[in-house]
């Protein structure tokens, strides 16, 4: 006959560790490093960087900004598209929500810039959805 084991529910319990490395500004390449510097120009504030590198295949960083308003989200957006143009002769593959200027995506390829208008930061939560990525240690003075 058969010996009947008792089951019992154990729970086990789960830590899930977040990387508390970041990855130092110099690293990044010139594009990420000029693409920052004309969303501070333009007074962007909450700027993050997230290095994708380890989790994802589809591009290497975010680059992520706030704008105030639809204004300053597009004053943002038309800078970075113009400075990357004239100094790196770089050039977005595709640019999403301009005329609405909510969330203003431009795809560089190795890198995404997202431009937000500060309700719809809150509301899309990209730093949570993406929190297993590094952090770009970007200088206070930038």
């Amino acid at each position: 006959m058969e010996e009947l084991k008792e089951k019992t529910l154990h729970r086990e319990s789960v830590t899930i560790s977040v990387s508390s490395n970041t990855t130092p500004f110099d690293d990044l390449d010139a594009e990420v490093k000029l693409a920052l510097h004309c969303a501070s120009e333009k007074k962007a504030f909450d700027m993050v960087a997230l290095d994708l590198r380890e989790i994802a295949s589809f591009t290497e960083y975010f680059v992520l900004a706030s704008g105030a308003n639809q204004r300053q989200v597009q004053a943002i957006a038309d800078e970075i598209d113009e400075q990357l143009k004239k100094q790196l002769g770089s050039r977005p593959v595709r640019t999403e929500g301009y005329s609405a200027a909510e969330w203003i995506l431009m795809d560089y390829g190795d890198f995404i810039v997202h431009v937000f208008e500060k309700n719809a930061r809150d509301f899309y939560d990209l730093e949570r959805l993406w929190r297993d990525a590094k952090r770009v240690d970007i200088p206070a003075d930038l």
